[in-house]
């Protein structure tokens, strides 16, 4: 009797730790999923703020060149055209974020960073740990009721 017992209960336990698994797994990809949905919104967010950015600055940049041309042929110095230079690079460089292909060349570089030289990307003191931080807990928590007495 006791045999047929035990095998009943081993059997409702390999069932629970199989749901468990599966359970953790189901909570993992959601997880997993909103964090990516979360990544792509705030890349959404980037690449529509550069878009309004260039409206504004491409504004700019075209008052200012047609004032500083003007001014420069009315006055006849040819210097006075000197700041388009770097406001054509900063008008560039937001053009290729908005509407180029910057963010490709820029993941690009990433994952060959993530492979060839994987040590950049070590944190100070290393990975974080459970110790570590519940560590750092019990320091704040002991130092916050030090400070409340």
């Amino acid at each position: 009797m006791g045999f047929l017992l035990s095998k009943s209960m081993d059997a409702n336990l390999k069932k629970q730790q199989e749901f468990m698994l599966h359970t953790g797994r189901l909570q993992m990809e959601r997880q997993i999923m909103m964090q990516d949905q979360m990544r792509q919104r705030q890349m959404a967010m980037q690449v529509a703020w550069s878009r309004e950015f260039i409206k504004y600055f491409g504004t700019f940049f075209t008052v200012v060149s047609v004032g500083t041309i003007i001014g420069a042929y009315k006055k006849k110095k040819p210097g006075l055209m000197a700041p388009i230079v770097p406001l054509s690079f900063v008008l560039a460089y937001q053009m290729d974020n908005a509407y180029g292909t910057l963010i490709y060349r820029m993941r690009g570089e990433a994952e060959s960073i993530m492979t060839s030289e994987r040590d950049r990307l070590d944190l100070p003191h290393g990975t974080p740990t459970f110790d570590s931080i519940e560590k750092a807990r019990r320091a704040r928590s002991s130092l916050s009721s030090f400070l409340d007495k």
